[in-house]
């Protein structure tokens, strides 16, 4: 009792007794207003929460949080995603009420007009890097065993994880490689994803072994990875199952760099900022279309497989309707005419949040609908995604057609007119060309250097 009491008696002693009542009213009023948010929020979203999914086997559902959020109809028989209308409604009027009552907008989604954040600065650092970023590339031999999975292909990749094979190939042969590991500001680590997968010697759960390996012989070889821990290495991945290629390694996985496309920022396996963002792209040979001569008839497009529950309720929603075109499975006529033909081309999350609809939509002039909650979008610090896509969340694909329409004739030319100007940055060429997919990449690597280089 005797210090801590005579303290406090102290200090009540200096301040007046309507200063304490004050300073205890603040916290409760904060606390206070923060339960009325929380009240609200639970009002404006109740009707999208369902705990009635189907049972049959629950691996083969996405239960990603964001998406939890989707509203399905209690009643249904079969376990079928179907959208409830009257819990919609509430959710809507709801969610209007708040916007009315706190000025809180419910999607403006052409607020911003320019295609980057900030053009300028972009187009500086730009030239910076071109200069002086150098990289070291850990060699291997010609007759090396896995020249498969370490060297770059002598042909242009194809299919539809090509952007790793496509970097690695690109470096290979630019002027960013230098043999001087003391003037280099990243060191690559070229081993490849997509081959070891299809690889008899190593095989899908041989990844985390073969990459453990790696590291352990660069460490024993050189000293450069145990200056850093690896915080200055890198490897690129476009396919999915690269998330678990550092399983056996975690120290390596929290400090080295992943340049990837399956960028979930809700995945253990990628952390942002330290890691970046490359786009998947289907490579073409040919030039893009012309787009002056694209009829674009209908509002919006999908084709694709059902494997995830994003793309299931998107197309219970809108398999009948006239103006939103969804397909399950392969089109029975070209998917470069649906492209053409549409204002609107939709990009699903599948099982990972990257596909390459949004380099298809792209390239085909085609504004892309990103329904992909958690995907830390390509060059996202640089490009300004908000004035060239529409950004919807899961749980309003039913108001999707609502939002598109909502979209005047102006904002859509804005749209596409920034389309057409980023497109460059999501098309790989052999050898690439400034500011392409390759470019962008090496962009992103540059602002993850070290400003301290550690020399031998």
């Amino acid at each position: 009792m005797g210090k801590s009491s005579s303290l406090v008696y102290k200090v009540s002693e200096q301040f007046p007794a309507k200063f304490n009542k004050s300073f205890y009213i603040l916290p409760i009023s904060l606390a206070l207003t923060t339960l009325l948010f929380i009240f609200i929020y639970d009002i404006t979203t109740a009707g999208n929460v369902t705990r009635n999914l189907p049972q049959t086997n629950p691996y083969l559902l996405d239960r990603s949080l964001p998406t939890d959020n989707i509203p399905f109809d209690q009643n249904s028989e079969n376990g079928d995603l179907v959208a409830d209308p009257s819990r919609l409604a509430a959710s809507e009027r709801a969610s209007q009420w708040l916007g009315n009552l706190f000025g809180i907008s419910n999607g403006d989604y052409t607020n911003n007009k320019e295609a980057y954040h900030d053009e300028d600065i972009f187009l500086e650092d730009y030239k910076q890097m071109n200069k002086s970023l150098k990289i070291y590339v850990y060699p291997h031999p010609q007759d090396d065993p896995f020249k498969n999975v370490l060297l770059p292909t002598d042909y242009d990749p194809r299919g539809n994880f090509a952007s790793e094979l496509y970097f690695k190939k690109a470096l290979m042969k630019s002027h960013f490689v230098s043999e001087d590991p003391d003037e280099a500001d990243l060191f690559y680590m070229p081993f490849s994803i997509s081959p070891m997968r299809t690889d008899h010697r190593i095989d899908v759960h041989g990844i985390p072994d073969f990459v453990k390996n790696y590291i352990t012989n660069i460490t024993q070889k050189y000293p450069y990875w145990n200056r850093t821990g690896g915080a200055d290495h890198f490897y690129v991945a476009c396919h999915s199952i690269g998330k678990i290629a550092f399983n056996k390694a975690v120290v390596a996985k929290l400090n080295v760099i992943q340049l990837v496309c399956t960028s979930n920022l809700f995945s253990q396996s990628y952390f942002a900022h330290k890691d970046a963002s490359m786009p998947q792209v289907w490579p073409r040979q040919d030039d893009p279309p012309n787009l002056l001569t694209s009829d674009r008839k209908q509002l919006a497009f999908f084709a694709g497989a059902m494997n995830a529950r994003t793309r299931a309720y998107l197309l219970n929603v809108w398999e009948n309707d006239t103006e939103i075109f969804v397909h399950h499975g392969r089109l029975p006529t070209p998917y470069s005419e649906q492209l053409l033909g549409s204002k609107f081309c939709i990009h699903a999350k599948g099982y990972e949040v990257n596909t390459a609809r949004i380099g298809d939509a792209l390239y085909y002039g085609c504004v892309p609908i990103i329904l992909a909650n958690q995907y830390d979008l390509p060059f996202t610090d640089i490009l300004n995604w908000k004035s060239f896509s529409v950004i919807v969340h899961e749980r309003d694909i039913p108001i999707l057609k609502r939002i598109l329409q909502g979209i005047s004739s102006e904002e859509y030319a804005m749209l596409q007119s920034n389309v057409i100007k980023v497109r460059k940055h999501f098309q790989w060429h052999s050898p690439p060309i400034d500011f392409d997919a390759f470019y962008m990449s090496m962009y992103e690597l540059w602002k993850r250097r070290s400003v301290v280089k550690v020399r031998s």
